[in-house]
């Protein structure tokens, strides 16, 4: 969709899609950017008509996605180095607060969403059914053109994300949400890539908010993703491999990795009791493999133990500030 199209239709549409003459309440849009100057300047003028504010968070640019921005009429913050995009939804939540939001949109500024779908997204939140409102693209009749691929995907994505955060939704990865602006807090925003919106749900979830699912549409989810089948395929199965590990870190890493330090355990027992018996003598192989699978199996333990203890660390953290 052109920049021209999109402005055009902003203009007609104008006067009867302002959708908030019914509440009060303030509605702040987030857009984590990074080299999006094609369709950022759309977003920000069509998301003007629904919300109050829109903010950009610029996270690394280095193309003319700030400037854009800032013509289109959105407030942007700038992170000067690409921090990532947990890191760039923190600092957009922390500054739609001070602004006074009471309801916190995101929305991901590929152009892969229409901001005609915000009223949707809110209203559950306005009407008090939801602090959380998740925009599915798989509610519909849409991802049913999607490529082959992505069909057959999408299914373990949702089985997997439903293991891991124990709730039933349809599309864990879209960044098409709406919160309530006091659920800020329950997040901890430590993912990174697309584990974050998984990590926001199993946050969410912890926290026992009442979660919505909303349909919406997405333009480019019939298009063939760039990098084709090949690409899509590496990033799926990294997204779910992420997954598991950021939500189910003990099992993950903490489980088969105190299997395998005992293991290298019980191997040099034997070793040393066959050795000081005269049965056995030591040898480099043997060694090896025993210190090699006792340092593996404790830097597993401990990184299992680590990454579940983060969420909860940073939000301790977050609470006493």
């Amino acid at each position: 969709m052109s920049n021209e199209m999109l402005m055009g239709k902003c203009i007609s549409q104008k006067e009867n899609q302002r959708v908030r003459r019914g509440t009060s309440q303030k509605v702040a849009m987030i857009l984590p950017a990074c080299n999006e100057e094609a369709s950022i300047g759309s977003l920000v003028l069509l998301s003007k008509l629904y919300v109050d504010s829109v903010i950009v968070i610029d996270d690394g640019s280095v193309d003319r996605t700030a400037d854009i921005a800032k013509k289109a009429g959105a407030e942007v913050i700038t992170q000067g180095v690409k921090k990532g995009k947990g890191e760039a939804l923190k600092t957009g939540f922390t500054a739609a607060s001070d602004l006074g939001a009471d309801i916190i949109v995101t929305m991901d500024s590929d152009g892969q969403h229409n901001p005609i779908d915000i009223p949707i997204l809110v209203t559950p939140i306005i009407e008090g059914n939801a602090e959380m409102v998740n925009g599915s693209r798989y509610l519909n009749d849409l991802g049913k053109k999607a490529f082959i691929y992505r069909r057959l995907g999408q299914p373990l994505q949702d089985t997997t994300s439903q293991i891991n955060q124990n709730l039933k939704i349809t599309d864990p990865r879209s960044g098409f949400r709406a919160f309530s602006a006091s659920t800020k807090n329950i997040f901890c925003f430590s993912a990174q890539g697309m584990a974050i919106e998984s990590e926001m749900l199993e946050d969410a979830g912890k926290a026992g908010i009442r979660i919505k699912e909303v349909e919406i549409g997405a333009l480019h989810d019939i298009e063939e993703p760039t990098g084709g089948p090949i690409k899509y395929i590496h990033g799926f199965l990294k997204t779910v491999a992420d997954d598991i590990e950021t939500n189910t870190s003990l099992y993950y890493n903490s489980v088969p990795g105190f299997a395998l330090a005992t293991c290298s355990f019980y191997m040099a027992f034997k070793f040393l009791e066959a050795f000081f018996l005269g049965l056995d003598n030591l040898s480099f192989g043997p060694t090896f493999l025993m210190s090699f699978l006792a340092i593996l199996g404790i830097y597993m333990t401990l990184r299992g133990i680590v990454i579940h203890s983060l969420p909860e660390m940073s939000m301790q953290t977050e609470s006493t500030q």
